[in-house]
């Protein structure tokens, strides 16, 4: 049920960020101006020099889109390496207090690649894997990379927009440094300062050790002198319908109850499987984690990172420990990719334009919040069918301090941007709410996105949105003057086809493969989402999961590690393709036929070329997932 003080938080918020938009544009614009002037002058001017100096770069020299790709892409790939190399020799290095061991070589590849492409995927729990150094100089420093990446190219595909006649988009090496230096550096140690000051801790500690009040038992895996698990050979358990003595399924409440019986093969004997041997072990104290978190916690908001320093990610008590730190972090989430708008209207010279596609973001995000919302807040409907009709909804995987609306909030706007954060498990929302986050990531994260990543994927479609209406009245399509020839629509239908070819290959391999259904806990309809859920965000570069499906497999640690680099590098090739046409273009004055790319028509095209063009590529696989399990769960089935 909706409270009033929910909808006063989500107006604080939308007005918030409307507020700040256009003071981090026009920031945006100095910092992303080579020559331009920022209060940080005196302290960070030396510093850029000197970093100019130190890798040779000339600042006054600008690049063609080919050598400002590659530029980036060899960023990219000697950090990738550079972490890899630090995971496989974790051990060894200093900073680690607990004593944790390196990671696998597969683990270790699809970090590295989830920090590098800004996805942040997590196949492990951080508290209990990673030494401070790693969480410091493997995963923030990529924090910070990535992100100012991200930046980087949105400022290149803007400027390609904005330029005529032209060759270049700018000097990646200088946009990453000044991204970095003047913008992501300062205000995340404002903001580590402000999550201090809520109770986030920021230290070198070892763990503490509490004693519990209470000991118990739980069960784990049994291990050989050589640390290598035991295990049994026993039948895998299929469900079939109970019968009763006439041979009829036994009903309840007019579904039929289930049981556990041995699934056989072509010959009728049991099929047999290897499990793990559980035994007993008895917890009498629990390791509380320490360390550089704040820090962390920053960047991974501000850039869009997501990638939490804890398993529980922003559910844990030290990475968002009141509700005044969880109203920041979600509006940190979107404050970057909100200014980048704004940065759009001034550098094409047309800020209605930037307005435009805020609105349009904007109209999409609230139909999100208010639909997972909606179904959180209406709870599971056998619930319902059972009155046991909860006045609280569906609290299942939801911290009782955040409660329903901060949950689906924070999905939502996570999802919206390819964030990845999470302040609950997606994978316990109901069919109709887990939908959302999914659907948001498949659209490409354009509901502001990630930090540089929404604006340049928004544009694509703005591209394919004036190519559209140009063909229903009959012109050439025009773009702020330029015309959108063939090159160009072929560029951004690239960029967007390769991102579903990707999610729904992988996917569906995946739920043929052995490897792939036996990493699930859900069958049915739910183990689809949960598979599909995991393709999305590792294209999507988002990293948040349906977390019933354990991807610290070496098969899907390394196709998800795959999708990671063709949802980052394969799109960003042919943007940058785009960005290079439009910037060798000449802006033809306005006429009488030309399509504005502003106001209320605009804003429409925006949003059904958003919809119709990136949403039909997913229903099919999204109705075998999410919405054939809502209306399964209606007639009283869980999976």
């Amino acid at each position: 049920m909706s409270r009033p003080l929910d909808w006063l938080q989500l107006a604080v918020f939308v007005v918030l960020l409307a507020l700040m938009t256009k003071p981090m544009g026009l920031y945006l614009c100095r910092v992303l101006d080579a020559k331009g002037k920022t209060w940080l002058d005196p302290i960070m001017k030396p510093l850029e020099r000197l970093t100019y100096w130190l890798m040779g770069v000339d600042p006054e020299k600008e690049q063609d889109w080919k050598l400002y790709t590659y530029a980036m892409l060899l960023f990219s790939l000697v950090s990738c390496l550079l972490t890899y190399a630090i995971l496989r020799l974790q051990k060894l290095l200093p900073l680690n207090p607990q004593g944790f061991d390196s990671l696998s070589p597969d683990l270790s590849f699809s970090t590295a690649v989830s920090f590098t492409t800004n996805t942040n995927w997590q196949s492990y729990a951080g508290e209990s894997t990673m030494s401070y150094l790693s969480q410091m100089l493997a995963l923030v420093i990529h924090n910070f990379g990535s992100a100012a990446v991200g930046i980087s190219l949105a400022a290149a595909l803007v400027r390609g927009v904005a330029r005529q006649s032209a060759r270049t988009l700018g000097h990646f090496w200088v946009d990453l440094v000044r991204v970095t230096y003047y913008l992501l550096l300062p205000v995340c140690v404002v903001f580590a300062v402000c999550l201090i000051s809520q109770g986030m801790i920021q230290n070198f500690k070892p763990y503490t050790k509490a004693k519990l009040t209470e000991s118990y038992t739980i069960q784990v895996a049994k291990t050989d002198d050589k640390g290598q698990p035991v295990t049994t050979n026993v039948a895998v358990m299929v469900q079939t319908p109970k019968l009763d003595a006439k041979g009829q399924p036994v009903m309840t409440n007019g579904v039929a109850m289930l049981v556990d019986v041995p699934k056989l093969d072509e010959k009728g004997q049991p099929v047999m499987t290897n499990m793990p041997v559980m035994v007993d072990q008895k917890v009498e104290e629990q390791s509380i984690p320490q360390g550089p978190m704040a820090s962390q916690v920053a960047i991974k908001m501000l850039g869009t990172n997501g990638g939490g320093y804890t398993n529980a990610n922003a559910a844990y008590p030290f990475e968002n420990p009141t509700p005044l730190s969880n109203f920041l972090q979600i509006l940190s989430i979107f404050a970057i990719g909100s200014g980048l708008t704004y940065y759009l209207g001034r550098e094409t010279k047309n800020q209605a334009h930037g307005w435009s596609v805020w609105s349009a973001m904007m109209i999409l995000f609230f139909a999100g919040v208010l639909i997972c919302w909606w179904a959180e807040a209406r709870g599971n409907p056998i619930h319902q069918q059972l009155g046991v009709m909860a006045a609280g909804g569906n609290m299942e995987g939801k911290e009782v301090r955040f409660g329903i609306f901060n949950s689906a909030l924070f999905a939502t706007i996570t999802t919206d941007a390819s964030c990845g954060a999470v302040n609950s498990m997606h994978d316990s929302f109901t069919a109709l709410g887990g939908f959302v986050p999914l659907f948001n990531i498949q659209l490409g994260e354009i509901i502001i996105g990630g930090v540089g990543a929404g604006l340049y994927g928004m544009l694509v479609f703005v591209v394919l949105a004036v190519f559209i209406a140009g063909l229903m009245v009959g012109r050439t399509p025009e773009y702020l003057g330029k015309k959108i020839q063939s090159y160009d629509v072929k560029m951004a239908m690239l960029a967007l086809l390769v991102l579903a070819l990707s999610i729904l290959g992988f996917a569906a391999w995946a739920s043929v493969s052995k490897w792939g259904t036996d990493a699930l806990s859900n069958a049915g309809p739910h183990g689809l989402s949960e598979i599909l859920y995991a393709f999305s965000s590792a294209n999507g570069n988002n990293g948040s999961a349906f977390a019933g499906l354990n991807a610290n497999t070496p098969w899907l640690n390394t196709t998800l590690g795959l999708a990671m680099l063709i949802g980052r590098f394969l799109m960003i090739v042919p943007i940058m393709g785009l960005a290079g046409s439009l910037a060798g273009k000449k802006i033809s004055p306005p006429s009488a036929g030309t399509f504005p790319v502003s106001g209320v028509t605009f804003v429409i095209l925006l949003l059904g070329t958003v919809l119709l063009v990136g949403a039909l590529n997913f229903l099919p696989a999204l109705t075998l997932g999410p919405v054939i399990e809502h209306f399964l769960t209606n007639q009283g089935k869980l999976y």
